[in-house]
């Protein structure tokens, strides 16, 4: 298996699978990667369950789809942004192809006290399962970011819903000040909790390359024009 570093600067989402189930212990080592994931936030409730099939527009064919639920406390939506990204990485990299889908579904509404909040597909690829660093379609990282840290890159790297990259980083003084873009008004609440999701998913990038890693709201944060603050990479 590729260290996580090497994943990241090679991943891609996978939409096609091999239609064949996984082997049952393979889905017994991706439970263990559940029951120990890191959250962001470790106060707030979440689940990530294995299922086989989901419902929603959009949709990838996959044997296998992890669903996300949570409660709904402020920062809940990073959070879980977070969490998924480090089963992606986890998933790509055992070989196992993977893809965040921002409007899949639970087939059945089951009946819990967390919320559903996104799904993410996975199973055999149908295909290459890794690209090359020049086959990345992204932002360069003096459009995303301002400072020097060489951990932008690895956030510049993260997948985003639609890949709308609707992030932005401040490095000082080994700290990184974490941005996401306002969401034009028209587009409403939708694109504002994937743009929640993706900061989780960025800043997971950004921990898998510190050697140490906390995620603080400073009072004193930089303020930027045309973005929410959403919290400090310290470490």
């Amino acid at each position: 298996m590729s260290t996580t570093n090497e994943i990241i600067r090679k991943r891609k989402s996978i939409r096609k699978y091999d239609p064949a189930p996984l082997d049952w212990t393979i889905l017994k080592k991706l439970q263990s990667q559940i029951e120990n994931v890191k959250p962001l936030y470790p106060e707030i409730k979440f689940s990530a369950k294995i299922v086989n099939k989901t419902k929603g527009l959009f949709n990838v064919k996959a044997p296998h789809y992890l669903i996300f639920q949570s409660e709904e406390k402020e920062g809940y939506l990073e959070n879980i942004g977070f969490i998924g990204q480090q089963l992606d990485l986890y998933l790509s990299g055992a070989g196992i192809g993977s893809c965040w889908l921002g409007a899949a579904k639970p087939e059945k509404k089951e009946a819990s006290e967390l919320n559903h909040v996104i799904a993410m597909s996975f199973g055999n690829p149908d295909g290459a399962i890794y690209r090359e660093l020049a086959d990345f379609k992204r932002n360069k990282i003096s459009e995303i970011s301002e400072g020097s840290d060489s951990r932008l890159e690895a956030a510049r790297l993260a997948p985003s819903g639609v890949n709308a990259q609707n992030w932005h980083f401040i490095a000082e003084n080994g700290k990184i000040h974490c941005y996401r873009k306002k969401a034009n008004p028209i587009l409403g609440f939708i694109y504002d909790k994937l743009a929640c999701i993706d900061l989780g998913i960025a800043v997971c990038h950004i921990a898998e390359e510190s050697e140490s890693f906390s995620f603080i709201k400073e009072k004193d944060a930089p303020a930027r024009k045309g973005c929410i603050y959403m919290g400090t990479v310290c470490g």
